[in-house]
């Protein structure tokens, strides 16, 4: 099956450590803890944590001295657990009195998160800011400048907000604050440049609640400047409400072949893990074919044909293995997260879609002979009965990953990560 992917708008590639951030390079995944910096050995397992879910860099908060005090000691930390991510610090107000205050914070960083509408006002301000983007520089660390609906530039909005009241005819002040947050993006990597920060030193985001409102903005961001983008909603919510709000917006950019990395901000049910935040950003890029991350399993939703749960827990167990097994077997069987694997409740659509599958199992619905019939690669290879079918086809799967992907494997890749064509912005 042939399939167009959108190709993306032409930025600067913006080297963070390991990972390449811009046009020609895949979509990162990123996310955030949130833990108290402060606790180097807690938040260095989040990062780790973050890491394997599939998170490709992990932004901590540093906001104080104690936490300042503890960022080389968790990049110290990481590295010993073999875990290379590249730490952002995420710096409002005082990140300036912070980086010169404990130098050893600003060299383990991979990247400072600065927003310009919290850094200062006026000439302070500016100097603050001049101190973020230097240090930056000298340390040669690349830096996020990101806007924020709630903590807008307020002097640059004042400004706007002046010049459109002179006008014959005044735009909507939701229009006027839409270019508060572009301009003031803009005009702060301009700064930066000025102060001796490399355009391929530099991210942009501009950050805000609503769907429709995301959209609109970063669409004008991306068609003023070369810089590469960082997607997401700024608060998009917990459960499902905040997934498909991230899907929503997140989807329609990428598809326009706008944003370079992605966070979902979910706000996590209570002592749940903060790794769904990861998964939903991973499955939002895979379902959209813009990468791979782990194989995915395609499963009937069920009806009244299937009013046994076997399909069900068998989808279920067959996800989570996969999902578990890909810290190593990214590693072992390149390639393999473009398996796709078929669980089928009953014989109506059951068998077409096995065989669609790289794997595939036709399960019985209610009434049908209680035998499962397994696809490999489009072929009736064996047929299934008993209490044991699931681990069986378990190990169908295990051996079909080990044979394909392994040294020698057909479906083996070199590289597996996909790179989406450029185009000019």
């Amino acid at each position: 099956m042939n399939t167009t992917l959108p190709s993306r708008r032409r930025t600067h590639q913006v080297e963070i450590e390991h990972i390449t951030v811009g046009s020609g390079s895949p979509v990162v995944v990123q996310s955030m803890t949130n833990t108290d910096t402060a606790d180097a050995e807690a938040t260095a397992l989040q990062v780790k944590e973050l890491s394997e879910a599939g998170s490709e860099m992990v932004r901590i908060t540093v906001n104080n001295p104690q936490a300042a005090a503890k960022v080389a000691e968790i990049r110290s930390r990481l590295d010993d657990m073999g875990c290379p991510t590249p730490l952002i610090g995420d710096f409002h107000f005082n990140g300036e009195r912070l980086l010169a205050e404990f130098p050893e914070c600003g060299k383990a960083l991979a990247k400072y998160r600065i927003n310009p509408g919290n850094v200062g006002k006026g000439t302070k301000g500016d100097e603050k800011f001049a101190f973020l983007i230097r240090t930056a520089a000298e340390n040669g660390k690349a830096v996020r400048i990101g806007v924020n609906w709630g903590s807008l530039d307020q002097s640059l909005a004042k400004r706007l907000m002046d010049a459109n009241r002179s006008r014959p005819e005044p735009q909507p002040p939701e229009a006027v604050m839409k270019e508060v947050l572009v301009l003031s993006a803009l005009e702060s990597a301009q700064k930066a440049v000025d102060l001796g920060l490399p355009e391929n030193k530099i991210i942009l985001s501009c950050k805000v609640s609503a769907v429709q409102d995301l959209i609109q903005v970063y669409r004008d961001l991306g068609s003023r400047c070369a810089y590469p983008l960082h997607l997401g909603l700024t608060e998009a919510g917990m459960g499902s409400k905040g997934i498909v709000a991230s899907t929503a917006a997140l989807s329609v950019l990428l598809q326009e072949g706008i944003g370079d990395t992605i966070r979902i901000s979910l706000t996590p049910e209570p002592g749940s893990s903060r790794t769904q935040e990861v998964i939903v950003a991973q499955e939002i890029l895979q379902t959209m074919g813009l990468r791979s991350f782990t194989p995915m399993v395609t499963a009937c939703p069920g009806c009244g044909r299937t009013t046994s749960t076997v399909f069900q827990e068998l989808a279920r167990d067959i996800q989570l293995h996969l999902r578990m097994q890909m810290p190593v077997w990214k590693h072992k069987y390149p390639g393999v997260e473009s398996l796709n694997v078929a669980v089928m409740g009953c014989v109506v659509n059951g068998p077409g879609e096995s065989k669609l599958a790289d794997i595939g199992i036709s399960l019985p619905g209610t009434g049908e002979t209680p035998v499962a019939p397994v696809y490999v690669d489009g072929e009736r290879k064996v047929t299934l009965k008993g209490d044991k079918m699931a681990a069986e086809f378990l190990q169908i799967v295990e051996t079909y990953v080990a044979e394909n992907y392994g040294e020698g494997g057909k479906k083996r890749l070199s590289q597996a990560a996909k790179i989406i064509p450029i185009r000019q912005a």
